[in-house]
């Protein structure tokens, strides 16, 4: 028997759901908790029955909610895990062990909220949060990893009080909404912490309004170099804090060398939790071996390598720039770039301009797009000659792919709605002539 809910419900499709919802307020991003919170509390009074970890900053953010998904896992927890963007299917977004959420409970938990809202709007980032709450209580979670989607201080996500808040870094973007500067950025950030609970900072520079007002909260402030501490040694790396130490850690399966630093802010954070969430070493070597993040430094080897990166941002591109450099390549380095309007696309640039020796920057639709001339523009500003701007990702792909050489690479980075194309499609499979190398 069909229940009320499911009588009157809106949509029919998942998609139908998500339509609507990206017309139903009339802001895409609207920085007030008051509609959402009021939702919440008419859909669940009591706080959430399990504990929460909350993951924010500027960078690295998936990556760290990927690390500690898989380590909560391996010590056997039922873990719910809330990440955006998406890249191939919006069901990303909310999973449970490993398991994105289906069409049909998406579209159940969309349903409830549209009854329990009334005549408030929400938009589509506060219709997805609420929904992986409805779902994560549903399945009975142990504990929810939360990814910050803008900032932390009014974001959708803190209407939850989290028993650990991890900002993982701080740097300039979003600046429309978060300020200007990294002290105006690191407090809006910091908005994710709570008095006595644990607020972790892996910024090794934390601005001085972020420590601020994690002591002016009372919260349990943990930094980076100040209670704990870590080292690479060899194809290993140590971690400790206080008297307790780990000195024989895998690296972390997602690549680069940053990502030991966002390991060591993950352990920091569980043992901030550890009386509640106690996880073992062997969960933490398993973790770590087995987590997977697509679109970070992703690899698809070949004649022509493939590296995949949602790199947006002048502190992501410099990453970027530097897992490139310690990667040789014995041919050329061709890059394919397209990046959101409301991004430092010149900082991006620069960051790369070292070690990319073709650009073809594409064109993103939208009403945030910004077209592959318009990336051209800024290329030549830069004193860089690109290849040719092209309207479209497979346009793109097509010409990288007929003039790439065995040994020559191709990077495709900027924005997350530039990198999913490459996963649907996956062009390297293409069968194409290939040099076996370049005439000089």
């Amino acid at each position: 028997m069909r229940s009320r809910r499911e009588d009157a419900m809106r949509f029919a499709t998942l998609d139908d759901w998500l339509r609507w919802q990206e017309t139903l307020h009339p802001k895409a991003i609207d920085l007030n908790l008051d509609r959402v919170r009021t939702v919440l509390r008419r859909l669940r009074p009591d706080p959430c029955a399990y504990p929460v970890i909350t993951v924010g900053g500027t960078n690295g953010k998936g990556s760290c909610v990927a690390m500690l998904d898989a380590i909560l896992r391996a010590a056997g927890y039922r873990v719910g895990a809330y990440t955006s963007p998406h890249l191939l299917r919006y069901n990303e977004r909310i999973q449970v062990n490993g398991v994105a959420a289906n069409d049909v409970s998406l579209c159940r938990a969309f349903a409830c909220i549209d009854a329990a809202r009334g005549d408030l709007s929400l938009t589509y980032f506060e219709f997805g949060t609420l929904a992986a709450l409805e779902l994560f209580d549903e399945a009975g979670v142990d504990v929810a990893v939360l990814e910050v989607g803008l900032g932390g201080r009014l974001d959708a996500v803190n209407i939850v009080d989290a028993d650990a808040a991890l900002v993982v870094s701080i740097g300039i973007d979003h600046t429309d909404w978060l300020g200007t500067d990294r002290d105006s950025i690191g407090y809006e950030k910091a908005g994710i912490y709570r008095h006595e609970r644990s607020a972790i900072c892996a910024d090794p520079d934390p601005p001085h309004r972020l420590i601020e007002h994690a002591r002016t909260i009372g919260a349990r402030l943990i930094q980076v170099n100040h209670d704990y501490a870590y080292s690479r040694v060899g194809n290993r790396w140590r971690w400790c804090s206080g008297p307790l130490q780990f000195n024989d850690l895998p690296l972390p399966a997602l690549q680069g060398e940053h990502q030991i630093g966002n390991a060591a802010a993950v352990l920091a954070t569980l043992n901030s939790v550890r009386d509640c969430l106690p996880v073992t070493a062997e969960a933490i070597h398993t973790g770590l071996m087995q987590v997977q993040l697509p679109g970070r430094f992703q690899i698809i080897p070949g004649p022509v390598e493939w590296i995949l990166d949602v790199a947006h941002n002048p502190p992501a591109a410099a990453v970027l720039a530097a897992q490139l450099r310690s990667r040789p390549c014995f041919g050329r380095t061709h890059a394919i770039v397209g990046l959101l309007a409301d991004k430092d696309a010149q900082g991006v640039i620069e960051a790369l301009a070292g070690v990319v020796d073709e650009w073809r920057p594409i064109s993103l639709a939208g009403a945030r797009g910004r077209t592959g001339a318009e990336l051209a523009v800024l290329l030549g500003s830069a004193g860089i000659q690109a290849v040719a701007a092209h309207d479209d990702i497979a346009s793109a792909c097509q010409a990288a792919v007929q003039v790439a050489c065995a040994g020559d690479r191709i990077v495709v980075l900027g924005s997350f709605h530039t990198v999913a194309p490459i996963l649907a499609t996956q062009p390297w499979l293409t069968p194409c002539p290939l040099p076996q190398s370049r005439e000089t």
